[in-house]
């Protein structure tokens, strides 16, 4: 490996003008866990240390801040006439972040850490990772600089972007002065790799493989490319409440769509992420920044599919991924689902198997597969009608990508429908009014043919044991007590489930949608005509 400068080794300090706020006793600095990149930077992961605040713990005050990876040293001072400032624990912080008592509540904070220059993947990064190097310099980052005209290519508002490191000392200058730092490349997404390169087996200042959205966000913003704005108000950002982070079950279950974390290292065949799942359905869930295929904006999956799938909450976990299926149906499945499991209704991620008419229960017993036109007809299935886009006018009308999921125009919709607003209208309204009567016949159900349950569980009595969004109030009948209900009321309520849990109300496959609930009204009826 390459040697580096003498250089390398020089100590840079960045001052922190903070001041903290707590009454905790204590004045002893601690190391906290390692947090996910909370900021955006332009050009991707901070360079320098980042300043990110201080708020009130526990047990004093934390400072944090961001940065690349290797020691720093934080410090503190007071802000009387001719105060120095105080080293706060140790020289060896890795963790960027301290607890501090109450005595500091007045304090300004610096942080110190070893310079680590930007170096550029053609020097150093494709010795080791040559493979790496020869995928990512056919994507689209590689050549990004090259996408700016000639004018833009001096344009500091838009270099940090394009390049790597530019706005720090070691980052790019000018196409001539730092031509190797041209482009979207390593150290954009993973830090300078500087003091990497100069001792490669040191963990200490291995580059950051961060996962979190701001990454991307850094660059992928503003009005002309609104994608981590737009993913920001998406529910694909949420973390989902329920899942604990000391739960290994949750993170094995509910993390594999839950957490983006959790999906990337089971992608990956690495290790769960064990007490760290809080990262939602971010951008490297969907998209391989190191790939290139056929699909757009390296997306790790096709677009369109129709086999049917799904993946259940038990099982190996890889061993269930099919490369050949709708990105979106990768989680956006029905898991399994099936009439017979009184324990709780269909999960609420049916949509890929509504699409395709391949979940519910017909009075022939078979399985179903009645496609709708809408994943037979729409080149991208989903993303045709959930990532519509339009491209930058004015500050005023900035551009759309799309990453908010919703479907706020209807304008693909009129390539085979005159009037696609008023038909939405029509079929959720149509649809609406069976879920409701649906409901009411099996509250009947429950009111004239089962008092021994109505007597105990009232409107419930028709439910699973644990209620799904339709009813409201504590548990349904347990586990021995489903038994009493008869299977047409169980296959009913599953159809019904099914519909409501799509959330589209039959827009995803409006014929097939109608006769599930048809089909369940039959069977309700035969139940109380009996």
């Amino acid at each position: 490996m390459n040697s580096t400068q003498a250089g390398l080794v020089k100590r840079a300090s960045v001052l922190f003008l903070a001041t903290a706020f707590a009454i905790v006793p204590g004045r002893q600095g601690r190391g906290q866990d390692v947090q996910h990149l909370s900021i955006t930077v332009p050009g991707g992961m901070p360079g320098l240390a980042v300043f990110t605040g201080t708020q009130q713990a526990s047990n004093g005050v934390t400072v944090t801040w961001d940065g690349p990876s290797g020691y720093y040293q934080l410090f503190a001072k007071f802000g009387q006439a001719g105060s120095k400032w105080e080293a706060v624990g140790k020289a060896t912080n890795l963790l960027r972040r301290v607890t501090l008592g109450p005595s500091y509540s007045n304090a300004m904070f610096k942080v110190s850490t070893v310079a680590n220059p930007y170096v550029g993947w053609s020097n150093y990064c494709s010795e080791c990772h040559e493979n790496i190097y020869a995928t990512v310099t056919k994507t689209p980052h590689a050549s990004a600089f090259k996408m700016l005209t000639a004018q833009q290519q001096t344009n500091g508002a838009l270099l940090a972007g394009y390049t790597v490191g530019y706005g720090t000392p070691s980052g790019f200058k000018s196409a001539k002065a730092t031509p190797q730092l041209e482009g979207v490349q390593c150290e954009n997404c993973h830090g300078p790799g500087g003091n990497h390169a100069a001792s490669e087996m040191d963990p200490t200042v291995r580059p950051r493989v961060e996962l979190a959205a701001t990454v991307c966000g850094g660059c992928h913003a503003g009005p002309e490319h609104p994608t981590f704005e737009e993913w920001s108000t998406s529910a694909h950002a949420t973390v989902a409440a329920d899942i604990n982070l000391n739960s290994t079950n949750l993170i094995d279950s509910c993390g594999r769509c839950h957490s983006g974390s959790v999906r990337y290292c089971l992608l990956g065949g690495l290790p769960l992420p064990v007490g760290d799942a809080d990262v939602g359905i971010v951008c490297a869930t969907c998209h391989d920044p190191h790939q290139t295929n056929a699909n757009p904006a390296q997306v790790r999956y096709p677009l369109f599919s129709t086999n049917d799938y799904y993946v259940t909450a038990t099982g190996v976990y890889t061993n269930q991924i099919n490369p050949a299926i709708n990105l979106c149906a990768q989680c956006h499945n029905d898991r399994g689902a099936s009439w017979t499991n009184s324990a709780a209704p269909p999960h609420h991620s049916p949509q890929y198997n509504i699409l395709l008419g391949t979940v519910g229960e017909l009075a022939s017993g078979l399985p179903p597969y009645q496609p709708a036109s809408h994943a037979l007809l729409i080149t991208n299935q989903c993303v045709g009608c959930h990532m519509q886009s339009s491209p930058y006018q004015s500050a005023a009308e900035p551009a759309v990508t799309g990453h908010a999921f919703t479907v706020d125009s209807y304008t693909l919709c009129q390539t085979c429908h005159s009037e696609p607003g008023p038909l939405v209208q029509f079929v959720q309204g149509d649809i609406t009014n069976q879920i409701s009567a649906l409901v009411q016949d099996l509250n009947l159900w429950a009111a004239t043919k089962a008092p021994a349950l109505w007597a105990k569980y009232h409107d419930l009595a028709w439910e699973y044991t644990t209620p799904g969004q339709l009813s409201s109030g504590a548990n349904g009948p347990d586990a021995s007590e489903q038994s009493l209900i008869p299977i047409n009321i169980r296959k009913a309520r599953f159809n019904l489930y099914l519909i409501f849990s799509d959330g589209s109300l039959g827009v995803h496959n409006g014929p097939y949608s109608v006769s599930l609930l048809e089909q369940a009204s039959q069977w309700i009826r035969a139940e109380l005509d009996n």
